[in-house]
C-alpha cells in the first residue's frame, strides 16, 4: 500500500497550548458550539481521550460526509503533538485506504504558535493520489483551525 504525504502550516497569535486545548483535548466540546453549520457533534464512542480512544464526529445535513471516525494513536500535552487515523465513514472512500494525520502546535517567536499539519494517505493498489484529489478536505480543516482562532482571540480567557 503506498502512501502519499501532504504538509500544511498556519501561523496564528493564540499561544500552542490553547490552539491544542481547543483543537485537541477539549474539540468535542467546543467545535459544535462555535462551528454547528459544520459539526453537529464530536463524541468519544470508545475511551476517553487518552490514545486507543475512537472519536465520532457527525456533521451537519447537507454536506458529502454524515460522520466519520477516528483513532488517537498518540497524544503528547507537554509537547502539543497529537497522532490520530481515520479509521471509518459513512461513504466509501474509492481511492484511500486510510489517513494518518499528525498535528503539532509549536512556539513561535511573537508569543503565537505555528500549528503544523501533515496528512499520510494510504492509498488503495494502483492509485495516484494528487493534492487536489483532498483539497476539499484541507481547506475544511484549514476553515475550523481559522474559526477556533478567531474564537479564541475573541476569548482571552478561554483555556488560558
Amino acid at each position: 500500500m503506498a502512501a502519499t504525504c501532504f504538509t500544511q502550516e498556519f501561523t496564528t497569535s493564540v499561544a500552542p497550548s490553547r490552539m491544542f486545548k481547543a483543537l485537541i483535548l477539549d474539540s468535542h466540546n467546543l467545535i459544535p458550539t462555535i462551528a454547528p453549520q459544520g459539526i453537529k457533534s464530536i463524541q468519544f464512542v470508545e475511551g476517553d481521550g487518552a490514545a486507543g480512544s475512537i472519536k465520532q464526529t457527525n456533521f451537519a445535513d447537507g454536506g458529502h460526509l454524515k460522520w466519520l471516525k477516528h483513532r488517537i494513536d498518540a497524544i503528547d500535552a507537554e509537547k502539543l503533538v497529537c497522532k490520530y487515523t481515520l479509521i471509518e465513514s459513512d461513504i466509501a472512500f474509492d481511492k484511500i485506504e486510510s489517513v494518518v494525520y499528525e498535528v503539532k502546535f509549536e512556539a513561535s517567536s511573537d508569543g503565537g504558535c505555528v500549528c503544523k499539519m501533515m496528512s499520510e494517505y494510504h492509498v488503495k493498489p494502483g492509485v495516484e493520489l494528487k493534492e487536489e484529489d483532498i483539497k476539499q478536505g484541507k481547506d475544511k480543516a484549514m476553515g475550523l483551525y481559522k474559526v477556533v482562532e478567531e474564537y479564541l482571540l475573541a476569548n482571552p480567557e478561554i483555556y488560558a
